[in-house]
């Protein structure tokens, strides 16, 4: 029995260990969740095929500068009457064939559209990089104000919790005053009334809860079944003293320098104009160089390897030889025929041609310049939607600045007010206790609290999304 007691302890250890993992697993920060979210939102991993798309265009049209050269090769049998391929005569009999052909490229003249391509593409890859920099950044505030608003509806239940307790006190106490005659029945019953209100509103906070924890983790793509508990900093102190120092037109300077929006805007503007430029080349002749090999081979295709004498014909002439007469015989052939073999016939058949080809573009319908007009339209629309995401920037900064001073005010006058409403409800708990208010009195005062605890508890955390916002525009890691 004793040998059994450290088998039994280690186990038990392993089991504290394992659940103590486990719980500090499912505690989530506000970085942890950012970098979470980056890694596994949809619309992200979306943007991140995008590039690679981007990427791979960039890297065909650098392979397009390279000499283009192909090879084929075929082998049949022919049937029926048909061109003998090494005498160019018709036969009937039927013979094998092979042939092999191979083709190079080289563009002499005509570089200027293909490298007008490359730096076209080059900076439609510089703009996806940028789009994904930017949907990184703005996953990142969604995420923020997400936890953001999990940790307020968390507190809330804390605040609705706690005013469902003095609730219960009060109710408690009044039925202690109706019981010995020191209150009327109508204060219990509002005071019963008031916990069943609280009860609705403790219940409410927790429904906020659970579904501002869904919307967090549809967001960062998280599993919904597994435990996720976000883990509050200390937020008791709000820095604010940064913010009120700077002007907006300092983080529009600082935002407009990073800001993934712009950047892409401006690639795709630089894109347009070589696009204008890829058109324009149409317009130029194209030089190449070209060269072509062959050769083939057909079992047809035969040569004498010897001749028999198979006897000999009288041909119908004849010589008189002192008044004889003598016919002339000439003696029968038999020629040894063979296919001339494979390889000889590969070398001996093998051709070559070289070629300088140009192409001039004469006329074509006005395609071409149609085509430039239009790029250059694009190349236009390209400019002003870049404009135009520059003014928008400086108005959502500028507001995104003006929030921030009101979150401010707001933030230092609700904590007063829910200070001055802390010291009345004492007060007025005093007074019901000596009978100098009534339960009406002693709720409305219970109330105001209750709502100037959340209305604090709202402004803290507005002033805290107002304040990260802030950081997004100035480019600094969204953390608490």
């Amino acid at each position: 029995m004793l040998k059994r007691i450290p088998l039994v302890f280690s186990l038990f250890i392993a089991g504290a260990l394992q659940a103590q993992a486990q719980e500090q697993d499912s505690l989530w920060t506000l970085q942890r969740s950012v970098e979470y979210a980056v890694r596994n939102n949809l619309d992200i991993k979306q943007s991140v095929l995008n590039e690679r798309l981007a990427k791979l265009q960039l890297q065909q049209s650098q392979l397009a500068q390279l000499p283009s050269a192909s090879a084929s090769g075929n082998y049949g049998r022919n049937f029926g009457r048909s061109i003998d391929p090494t005498s160019n005569q018709f036969i009937r009999s039927g013979y094998n064939f092979m042939g092999l052909n191979g083709n190079v490229d080289v563009l002499l003249f005509g570089w200027f559209q293909k490298r007008h391509t490359i730096e076209r593409n080059r900076s439609l890859m510089s703009a996806a990089t940028a789009d994904l920099d930017q949907l990184k950044d703005d996953v990142s505030l969604n995420v923020a104000t997400a936890f953001l608003r999990v940790l307020l509806a968390r507190e809330q239940i804390g605040i609705a919790r706690s005013q469902l307790g003095f609730s219960v006190k009060q109710m408690e106490q009044t039925k202690a005053f109706v019981s010995v005659g020191r209150s009327p029945e109508l204060d219990l019953a509002q005071m019963e009334s008031q916990v069943a209100t609280d009860s609705s509103n403790y219940y409410s906070a927790q429904a906020t809860y659970f579904q501002s924890l869904l919307d967090m983790k549809a967001l960062m793509n998280f599993e919904i079944a597994d435990p996720f508990v976000p883990l509050a900093p200390n937020v008791d102190v709000v820095p604010v003293t940064e913010v009120i120092g700077m002007k907006p037109e300092q983080i529009y300077t600082v935002a407009k320098d990073h800001f993934g929006s712009i950047k892409s805007g401006q690639y795709k503007y630089a894109a347009a104009k070589k696009a204008v430029d890829v058109s324009r080349a149409g317009l130029l002749p194209q030089i190449s160089l070209g060269g072509q090999f062959g050769t083939n081979y057909a079992s047809s295709y035969t040569e004498p390897t010897g001749v028999t004498v198979t006897g000999s014909v009288k041909n119908g002439d004849f010589v008189n030889i002192n008044n004889n007469i003598y016919w002339i015989e000439q003696p029968t052939l038999k020629t040894d025929l063979r296919t001339i073999p494979f390889g000889t016939q590969i070398w001996d058949n093998f051709r070559q041609t070289v070629a300088l080809s140009a192409n001039i573009p004469l006329f074509n319908g006005w395609s071409t310049r149609t085509q430039i007009a239009q790029n250059r339209i694009d190349m236009a629309s390209k400019g002003l939607n870049l404009e135009q995401t520059k003014l928008k920037l400086k108005q959502d900064v500028y507001k995104a600045y003006y929030d921030a001073m009101v979150a401010v005010q707001k933030y230092y006058a609700a904590t007063s007010a829910a200070e001055a409403s802390d010291r009345a409800f004492h007060f007025a708990e005093k007074r019901y206790e000596l009978g100098l208010m009534n339960a009406l009195e002693l709720l409305t005062t219970q109330n105001n609290g209750y709502k100037a605890k959340s209305d604090a508890l709202s402004a803290k955390y507005d002033l805290i999304f107002k304040l990260k916002v802030i950081d997004y525009y100035l480019g600094k890691e969204l953390k608490l």
